[in-house]
């Protein structure tokens, strides 16, 4: 029997990142995985195969789409007859997923990290360590760390299938629908909608909750709301969906919207209300592991579970389900594991919402500081006022600091407007050290670039801003 300093069941951005700082670290690592896709084997998860990564390269397709048949006539670029050919787009999203996932192989490679394909599932407790079942071969491991990631939240009323689709269905539509509905406003569920919408889908989006985006800043949640209505995607707040039934031609949704009972008629139906752990299977109730309530692993802060020797991160222990999140998780566990202070600062981990125009922030909003009993100051400037922005023909949206009134320390940064899941990382490393408002923008930051809205974000909180 094989025997391992470390074994990673589920090869996402928390499981692959793990193993790869695990050998780093000098540890003998092996990780079991059963992500397919096209039929393969395919490390990398839900993020890199399905999720964060095709999405994004649809998002930039369309993008470039929608600037070519809208926004290339204001920049003096006449071009007619555009047209989408979705195969090729499609084709394009695949060879991107192939390079970077082909690109985790070849670091398992490199780290002589042994990849098991198939389905991990604790056995039993061998002396200070474990038998794993690794894809049908019995492994010993002295440490687990269970990866296993989280699949899409299915709505009772609407299970997926046909023309009921999860986010990797809507990424493969073979035409554009004519008609969609997107149930969830959250990011999936905007950033898929408005893929298809500058496509040609007329959109509709039904949210259960009474407002957009009730995590971010109120200021950054008003102003992305305007500008995704102006794009014509159609949202519906505070409905509740009461039926949902499909044929061969689409879907029909019936829902109730103000003490309304509404029909709505779609040819796909992109449902994204949420993610669940991925903890069927793994042999939990048989060793013992502690589970909460809905499925999630149970672990203390440094991620050890209640069973000696098995850690847990990423989605499967719940927090937020973001891919950056779960690979520092990765780091820092191997690290821990081998006597190190592995740590993650999970105040200031970055969000993005990746449409047009971007939405990120990091930190706490203006209002969840005063919940907190904390005395603020906040600072906002447009991209209206910045000269890159209006040369880019982008000047939607704004920067918003919230600082400590006493301190001046940055408590959080919002940001709505173009390139901003770029700009948010200067936050987030000024955050990261404790830095004030003042030491923001005090900072030099290049001429013309779109990064001077935050600098003049953050002398706003003292009414210093220089270009308004």
């Amino acid at each position: 029997m094989d025997s391992y300093d470390v074994l990673v069941i589920g090869g996402g951005p928390a499981g692959y990142v793990a193993a790869i700082r695990a050998a780093q670290l000098g540890f003998r690592v092996a990780c079991v995985d059963a992500f397919e896709r096209n039929g393969k084997a395919s490390l990398g998860g839900t993020c890199l195969n399905v999720g964060c990564i095709p999405s994004k390269a649809m998002l930039d397709s369309s993008e470039k789409f929608e600037m070519i048949t809208h926004e290339a006539a204001d920049h003096g670029i006449e071009v007619d007859g555009a047209r989408v050919d979705l195969g090729r787009m499609l084709s394009r999203k695949e060879s991107v997923v192939d390079k970077l996932t082909g690109g985790i192989a070849y670091l398992f490679k490199k780290n002589k990290i042994t990849s098991f394909h198939g389905l991990g599932r604790l056995v039993r407790q061998d002396g200070d360590g474990w038998i794993v079942d690794a894809a049908g071969t019995e492994v010993r491991a002295k440490n687990v760390i269970v990866a296993t990631g989280s699949q899409p939240r299915a709505l009772p009323l609407a299970p997926f299938g046909g023309n009921i689709v999860e986010n990797s269905g809507a990424l493969a539509f073979e035409q554009v629908p004519g008609k969609l509905g997107v149930i969830g406003a959250g990011v999936i569920g905007v950033e898929l909608g408005s893929v298809w919408r500058r496509l040609g889908a007329q959109v509709t989006i039904l949210e259960a909750l009474p407002g957009f985006l009730l995590a971010a800043d109120d200021a950054v949640s008003k102003e992305a709301l305007k500008q995704f209505q102006k794009q014509g995607l159609d949202f519906h707040f505070g409905v509740k969906i009461t039926d949902v039934k499909q044929d061969e031609s689409g879907v029909t949704v019936t829902y109730e919207e103000k003490g309304n009972a509404v029909t709505a008629s779609f040819d796909k139906l992109i449902v994204s209300i949420g993610r669940v752990p991925n903890t069927q299977g793994l042999g939990a109730e048989a060793v013992g592991l502690n589970l909460d309530e809905r499925g999630f692993v149970k672990v203390d802060a440094h991620y050890r579970t209640n069973l000696p020797g098995i850690y847990a991160i990423g989605d499967v222990v719940g927090g937020a389900m973001l891919a950056h999140k779960a690979e520092e998780e990765g780091v820092a566990v191997a690290e821990l594991i081998a006597g190190q202070a592995g740590h993650v600062n999970y105040d200031v981990i970055p969000w993005v919402i990746y449409t047009s125009p971007e939405i990120a922030w990091a930190g706490l909003t203006e209002k969840g500081a005063k919940e907190q009993g904390l005395k603020v100051k906040t600072g906002q400037f447009p991209f209206s006022a910045n000269g890159r922005a209006l040369g880019h023909g982008d000047s939607r949206g704004f920067v918003k600091v919230v600082a400590d009134a006493d301190t001046d320390r940055i408590l959080g940064i919002h940001m709505v407007g173009p390139n901003v899941s770029e700009l948010i990382g200067e936050a987030v490393g000024m955050m990261e050290f404790g830095g004030s408002a003042e030491d923001l923008g005090r900072t030099v930051h290049a001429h013309p670039t779109l990064s001077e809205v935050v600098k003049e974000a953050a002398l706003a909180t003292d009414k210093r801003a220089l270009h308004m």
